[in-house]
């Protein structure tokens, strides 16, 4: 196993909220924004490194985001939590079964279980259709495991009562629906490079981080950049907030690419 230190190379397919930017039927002045930084598809970044593309979470806009970043192959999918925004994409991945069969998924059985209900045709292993999407679900504890030669470290936080997983890759970290973290899981935040994390909205929310929130861990966490994601209408106009954060502390937007 070649473990050296990897380039990786992380776009944000989507960094909105459940429900994108611009909201169906919304006349809320973010909706209506005319900047491209203002539109955000749900949230998901592609990882790259070596030969390698694996995604982080697989939502409704999948398809669109693949096409916008003109990705032509994929090793695997990590999924954070089964709720619609991170995993109604799963039927697209048809494309990349045809290329390279099963497609490794990395997730917990809780997961996985939840999956096997809504997409049933997907796991069938009986008379299935013959254009199902084919998956390889791994199982993951909280415990570090290898893919293609990277560490991968996994992160319980919960999104209230929730719980959810987070990915460090090497120096880099994301994190989604947070809203509590424990201490053993802060730990495995340290030295980072680059966070990416949920700053839903100014106001307070049961289930995710507002923005103060967001400041704060990232203020505890100490990484040398941080990028939020997963971000409502109600948190403002991009270029607004922007003006207003810490210094290397970003808001993220669609299509952004970074390297680690």
């Amino acid at each position: 196993m070649n473990t050296s230190k990897k380039l990786l190379k992380v776009t944000f397919l989507g960094t909105g909220t459940s429900q994108g930017i611009p909201m169906i039927a919304s006349k809320d002045p973010v909706c209506l924004s005319n900047d491209f930084k203002d539109k955000r598809l749900r949230s998901s970044v592609l990882i790259s490194w070596d030969n390698f593309n694996f995604v982080i979470d697989c939502g409704p806009d999948f398809r669109q985001q693949i096409l916008r970043e003109n990705v032509e192959s994929l090793n695997g999918v990590f999924f954070t939590h089964e709720h619609s925004d991170h995993t109604a994409g799963i039927d697209d991945l048809r494309p990349f079964c045809y290329q390279i069969g099963e497609i490794p998924i990395y997730l917990n059985d809780r997961i996985l279980q939840n999956l096997k209900h809504r997409f049933e045709y997907v796991f069938k292993t009986e008379n299935r259709y013959p254009g199902a999407p084919s998956v390889a679900p791994f199982i993951i504890e909280n415990t570090p495991f290898y893919v293609r030669d990277l560490k991968v470290v996994p992160i319980e936080v919960l999104h209230g009562n929730l719980s959810v997983i987070g990915y460090r890759f090497q120096d880099f970290a994301y994190l989604t629906d947070v809203k509590t973290v424990e201490y053993s899981e802060k730990e495995k935040l340290k030295n980072l490079d680059v966070l990416v994390l949920n700053a839903l909205r100014i106001d307070s929310h049961p289930t995710h981080f507002n923005l103060q929130e967001a400041l704060d861990f990232v203020a505890e966490i100490k990484p040398k950049k941080a990028y939020f994601t997963h971000i409502s209408h109600k948190l403002g106009f991009h270029e607004e907030i922007s003006k207003q954060l810490p210094e290397k502390v970003f808001l993220a937007f669609d299509g952004l690419k970074i390297e680690i």
